[in-house]
C-alpha cells in the first residue's frame, strides 16, 4: 500500500474567514483530520454551517490549559499511523502550526518516519487578534518592530521600549509577574497593555490599562484564556482607547520627517466588549461596542 501524506495546515484564529484557499482544499481532499481545540474545531464548525462538505474522519486531540488528554508522543504516533495506512492526513493546528505550535516538531518526527510532510501557514493570533481591537503591532512613527513571546512560563527579560510591542501568548497566568518585569525595564510602569479575550469567537472582550494596573484589572474581571496580551505604545491606536486615540502619537513637517512626540502617560483602565462574530466565511472588520464594561 502507497504511504499517505501528512499536511500541517494553520487554522488561523478560529475564524473561517482567515482559512487559507490551499488549507480549504487540504481539508476537502483529506481521510483523516487530526484537530487542536483551539481556533482548529470551530473552523471546521463554521465550515459545516456553511455548508462546505468535509467527509473526512476528525480526531480531537485538543488540550486545555493543565490537562492533555493526548500527549504529543501519541499525536506523532497518530499521524504516522494513519499515513502508513495510506491516508491523506491533516493535522489542523490553530493559528499558524510554526508559530509556537509544535509543527516543526510534528514534521520532523514524521520525516524520522520516512512521511512526506507539507504545511499550509495559517494566520496566527499574535498579529489576527490584536487586529480586531484595532491594534497594530507596528505603526510608522510610533512602532517598528515586535516580539512575540509564550509566556506560559515566567518570562524573565524582553528588551526595548514601549516603542517596541510585545504580544504575550498563553500569559494570563503569569501575567502580574511578566507586567512586573517589564514595568521595571525601559518601557515603565505606565507603559499600555491590551488584553483581547477569545479573539474571533463570541466571547471577544478587550481589557485596556498599563503594566501597573493589568494584572489587577484582569483579576477583577476574571480574564480567562485564550487572550493575547500586547504590551506597548501601539495599544493606545486601539479605537477602545479612550479619547483621540492618534493625538500626540506622531507629528510629521511638511518633507514628512518625524516630530518623535510621544504618547502622554495615562493611568487609564477599562474594558470594551466586542460584538459577537457570525460565522461566516468572508470575515470583515467590525467597530468596536464602546459600553465601558464595570467590574
Amino acid at each position: 500500500m502507497t504511504c499517505g501524506t501528512v499536511t500541517l495546515v494553520g487554522a488561523g484564529p478560529g475564524d473561517a474567514g482567515l482559512l487559507t484557499l490551499r488549507g480549504l482544499r487540504a481539508l476537502e481532499r483529506a481521510d483523516v483530520i487530526v484537530a487542536d481545540r483551539l481556533g482548529a474545531r470551530a473552523v471546521l464548525d463554521q465550515l459545516a454551517d456553511e455548508g462546505v462538505v468535509i467527509t473526512a474522519e476528525v480526531i480531537d486531540v485538543g488540550k486545555t490549559p493543565g490537562h492533555h488528554p493526548v500527549p504529543q508522543h501519541e499525536i506523532n504516533a497518530l499521524l504516522v499511523r494513519h499515513a502508513r495506512a495510506g491516508r491523506e492526513v491533516v493535522r489542523l493546528k490553530g493559528g499558524d502550526p510554526f508559530v509556537l505550535g509544535r509543527g516543526r516538531e510534528e514534521a520532523l518526527y514524521c520525516e524520522a518516519e520516512g512521511v512526506a510532510v507539507q504545511v499550509v501557514p495559517g494566520v496566527t493570533s499574535a498579529i489576527s487578534v490584536p487586529a480586531v481591537a484595532g491594534i497594530p503591532l507596528t505603526h510608522r512613527g510610533v512602532a517598528t518592530a515586535f516580539t512575540v513571546a509564550s509566556a506560559h512560563d515566567p518570562i524573565e527579560q524582553l528588551p526595548g521600549g514601549s516603542d517596541h510591542t510585545v504580544v504575550l501568548l498563553m500569559g494570563i497566568g503569569t501575567l502580574a509577574h511578566t507586567a512586573g518585569i517589564l514595568a521595571r525595564g525601559a518601557r515603565g510602569a505606565d507603559c499600555p497593555v491590551a488584553i483581547v479575550e477569545d479573539g474571533y469567537g463570541s466571547g471577544e472582550r478587550v481589557t485596556l490599562g498599563t503594566l501597573s494596573t493589568i494584572a489587577a484589572l484582569a483579576a477583577v474581571r476574571q480574564v480567562r484564556n485564550p487572550a493575547v496580551v500586547v504590551v506597548g505604545d501601539v495599544v493606545r491606536l486601539s479605537s477602545a482607547w479612550p479619547g483621540d486615540s492618534l493625538s500626540g502619537a506622531v507629528r510629521e513637517d511638511a518633507e514628512g520627517d518625524r516630530d518623535g512626540t510621544r504618547f502622554p502617560a495615562t493611568s487609564f483602565e477599562t474594558a470594551f466588549r466586542l460584538p459577537p462574530v457570525s460565522p461566516v466565511l468572508a470575515h470583515r472588520p467590525r467597530s468596536l461596542d464602546r459600553k465601558t464594561l464595570q467590574p
